[in-house]
């Protein structure tokens, strides 16, 4: 059994994810300002890379499986800051679900461990929801 430790890189790691998710939220919701997106993005990134390491954050954004979604976030993120914010990120979603995709099953088993919101995800309807969004996603190969 693997054992996760938590040392304070990956606390404060999880800190900027959570940080950089939030500022993308905000930079949504007031108009996709193209300012909190670019700090949301920045700070996702670099959460990312303070949790599970560089090395690891390299090997995954250059893996070939996942140089598609990388191109695409990356591409996404210089179209939001030359001005197109709407734009940006819809390049940047797609990237983001193609590099993310292969963690919908884990999501789908962590959501449904949640005590309240558990029963709701193993009801037959939301649990074939989670089993066919795995699929749309997947970059044809």
């Amino acid at each position: 059994m693997v054992s996760f430790e938590m040392n304070d890189r990956k606390k404060i790691g999880l800190g900027l994810t959570g940080f950089g998710i939030f500022f993308s939220f905000l930079g949504i919701i007031f108009f996709f300002d193209k300012g909190l997106l670019a700090m949301g993005n920045i700070l996702f990134v670099s959460g990312v890379s303070l949790t599970i390491g560089l090395k690891s954050t390299t090997q995954f954004f250059m893996k070939r499986s996942n140089f598609k979604g990388t191109v695409s976030f990356g591409i996404g993120f210089l179209i939001l800051i030359m001005g197109w914010p709407i734009l940006g990120m819809i390049v940047e979603a797609y990237g983001f679900i193609v590099l993310f995709s292969g963690f919908w099953p884990t999501l789908a088993v962590f959501l449904q461990k949640i005590p309240v919101l558990g029963w709701l995800f193993q009801q037959p309807y939301v649990r074939s929801c989670f089993t066919l969004l795995p699929v749309c996603f997947l970059p044809y190969q």
